[in-house]
């Protein structure tokens, strides 16, 4: 039997407001789901139940207040929850990749340099990641007389398209996706969905969250509700897990 790409065991998090006294906020509580290859589970909930916690834990923005977040590298496995920030690094560059909500990159820096340098990061070589990104950025509609242009120039829109070939260019064996179509129309929405299902068949393991529904029933191979892990919070904390959900 194939072994989970990403196991979460129990995991819990939560926020300490330092400006309203030392309040701890809790987002989520006892969550345990796995990924396996070729397998897209879709996190479901309503805004604020802890999905996008979920998935920045899983990337090594967020640490976890409990649980643990196992991420096959290999023959080996490294709890991301535990693991030394160089160790968080090694995976980005080899085995997970994140698309976000919002673009982050070098000023000035133009869009095919900023999509093939994420390619050649994770691996490719310079003429190969060249040669993707190209593919990539044409698929996504970006017109080739932008491709030299900084994406901080660009719309919303264009900007989410850049940041969606940046994720996809290096074919890492993990993907996460914090709502990737949520600015984009509905023609580049179903090439976003080609792109995550040629991911998948290949073998990749995808954790992710969509805005909206059709994109959801395209790519989930199976959806995950997590307000059930933030009942299981209000349940274990009486009054103040109520008062958070």
């Amino acid at each position: 039997m194939t072994q989970p790409m990403i196991v979460f065991e129990d995991v819990g998090k939560s926020f300490i407001l330092h400006l309203r006294e030392g309040i701890t906020l809790p987002v989520i509580a006892h969550a345990s789901l796995s990924v396996g290859a070729g397998e897209c589970v879709v996190l479901g909930g309503a805004s604020g139940s802890g999905k996008s916690s979920l998935l920045k834990m899983a990337y090594g923005n967020y640490r976890c207040a409990q649980g643990a977040i196992r991420v096959r590298d290999g023959e080996r496995v490294v709890d991301v929850a535990r693991a030394e920030p160089r160790e968080i690094l090694d995976l980005r560059r080899r085995v997970v990749s994140y698309v976000s909500q919002f673009l982050r990159v070098i000023p000035r820096v133009g869009t095919r340099a900023v999509v093939e340098a994420a390619g050649i990061e994770g691996g490719l070589a310079t003429e190969a990641a060249r040669t993707r990104a190209a593919d990539l950025l044409a698929r996504l509609g970006l017109p080739e007389r932008l491709w030299d242009l900084p994406p901080a120039t660009f719309s919303g829109g264009e900007q989410q398209r850049v940041n969606i070939a940046r994720g996809l260019i290096a074919e890492r064996p993990l993907l996460l996706l914090d709502e990737p179509t949520a600015s984009l129309d509905a023609q580049n929405r179903a090439v976003v969905v080609e792109l995550i299902n040629e991911r998948r068949k290949a073998g990749a393991a995808i954790l992710g969250i969509f805005h909206d529904a059709d994109v959801r029933d395209a790519v989930a191979t199976h959806v995950v509700d997590v307000a059930g892990f933030r009942a299981k919070f209000a349940a274990g904390h009486g009054a103040a897990g109520e008062a958070a959900a």
